[in-house]
């Protein structure tokens, strides 16, 4: 098995391909050790190697969050040993399927903005699904759609995405201004956590 990696625009994550698919629909997102273990045999590996803060899955690739202090030289052949390893034990990247779900967003809260913005909303929706999803999946994340309110846009970062270095440049010059060119409507896009 040959897994390939890939820097990401965040220094402290790094994007692993295992060239398979790790989750069939939507992504997961790991930020504690202890929910990791629960929800994901392979997720709770990757949280074993000291100095993993996150772990990211998406359809074909796992993205990895270091703390500050040591470097991917140290950690990336610890990584890499326990991806492959997950993958030849033939377990399920999930625990249960309904785990995939309760990582996915949903655990996320309520999307949020007035019944008279819908057809507003599912606009963004739809710009952002074809348009800024594929192209940030390539960097190791995901971003999700929360709410709007009074023309300001509410997003949640993922993954390589989350305390990424240039994430704000990412809202504000990338996301924001491709969604005012196609909906008029709206002014700002702010990050929710």
């Amino acid at each position: 098995m040959f897994i390939q990696t890939e820097a990401t625009p965040n220094p402290a994550t790094l994007k692993f391909l295992p060239g398979k698919v790790v989750l069939d629909d939507g992504t997961a997102d790991f930020r504690e050790a202890s929910a990791a273990r629960e929800a994901s045999p392979l997720a709770g590996a990757l949280f074993e190697v000291p100095g993993v803060t996150g772990v990211f899955f998406g359809y074909d690739f796992v993205t990895v969050t270091k703390q500050d202090g040591p470097d991917w030289q140290h950690l990336k052949p610890a990584i890499l040993g326990a991806i492959m390893e997950h993958f030849m034990s033939g377990l399920p990247v999930m625990a249960r399927a309904g785990a995939v779900a309760a990582h996915a967003g949903e655990s996320e809260g309520e999307e949020f903005y007035d019944k008279a913005d819908e057809e507003l909303v599912l606009t963004i929706k739809e710009l952002l699904d074809t348009r800024v999803r594929p192209a940030v999946a390539q960097d190791g994340g995901d971003i999700t759609f929360r709410g709007y309110e009074n023309g300001t846009v509410f997003l949640h970062m993922k993954g390589a995405c989350a305390g990424c270095p240039s994430s704000t440049a990412t809202l504000k010059h990338g996301i924001q201004n491709l969604l005012r060119h196609f909906v008029p409507e709206v002014e700002h896009v702010e990050q929710i956590s």
